[in-house]
């Protein structure tokens, strides 16, 4: 974790560019042999394990012991600690996914930010949400997005922010699987469908955090509702219900969509059952 809360917010303002929310797809044939060499089967037994549900994310949460970097933002409140603890359940799940596989899993550090932070992706400002920067491997969190999630979009509850986390977490595992980099060429090579593949892209880490969701499940974390409460969250983020006039500006997918791929993720627990890319728009 780097906590950058309390910083000053990059001059220039603007938005980063996070190729892995706004561009990117599912490369087809790469990705089923990728997918089928390294996921064999159900991965959501064991882990680690610790509570889950925390009645709300301004409750306190037990955490794993480990360090935090710290670049002089303020103390850790409770939905720090919050993020803290989901970003290292997920990250301990594809630990142990990687490993089962013979693979090396790197972890990807997770940056919480107040207003603004730079970004290898560029400055990023805190209307930009939640989002994964290929070009350092990085996850950036505005804490207070998940304050919009209730309020704006109506999805409220513990469940609705760790499904936002374990998603940007799963757009890491696609860039440690070199699914990332196969989509910007294949974007390059067929610009007509970029919006396409980054669909396909994006509704594959909301599967990705489905699998997570299952595996929370095995070990006893959830209390009833709290896959409700991710569906929901994932519902509430369809390009459809934020205003994308027609699907020629879709990035994300459907709210049908998002929901149908969080579900398939969780009722499966098996990241082999995440290729997206038969998906059309």
């Amino acid at each position: 974790m780097e906590d950058r809360r309390g910083q000053s917010s990059p001059l220039g303002g603007g938005l980063p560019i996070p190729i892995g929310k706004a561009g990117g797809g599912i490369g087809g044939l790469i990705l089923i042999v990728v997918l089928a060499l390294l996921f064999g089967g159900n991965i959501t037994g064991g882990g680690s394990s610790g509570p889950f549900d925390t009645g709300g994310v301004d409750e306190p949460v037990p955490q794993p012991s480990s360090g935090v970097q710290s670049s002089g933002g303020p103390a850790k409140d409770n939905a720090f600690e919050f993020a803290k603890f989901v970003s290292q359940d997920t990250q301990d799940m594809w630990t142990q996914v990687f490993q089962q596989a013979g693979k090396t899993y790197t972890r990807a550090p997770v940056v919480t930010f107040t207003s603004g932070t730079m970004s290898g992706c560029g400055p990023a400002s805190g209307q930009t949400g939640p989002f994964y920067c290929p070009a350092d491997h990085k996850v950036y969190l505005d804490l207070s997005f998940f304050q919009e999630l209730s309020r704006r979009f109506g999805a409220p509850g513990d469940f609705a922010a760790a499904y936002v986390i374990a998603h940007e977490i799963g757009h890491h595992v696609q860039s440690e699987l070199g699914i990332e980099n196969a989509i910007r060429q294949k974007q390059q090579e067929d610009p007509g469908n970029a919006n396409v593949y980054s669909v396909q892209l994006e509704l594959q880490a909301d599967c990705f955090a489905g699998v997570w969701g299952k595996s929370t499940a095995e070990r006893g974390l959830l209390d009833p509702g709290d896959i409700d409460e991710g569906l929901k969250a994932a519902a509430a983020v369809g390009d459809d219900r934020l205003g994308a006039r027609s699907r020629e500006q879709w990035t994300h997918g459907s709210s049908e969509l998002r929901v149908q791929w969080f579900r398939t993720g969780y009722d499966s627990g098996n990241p082999a059952d995440c290729d997206t890319s038969k998906v059309q728009i």
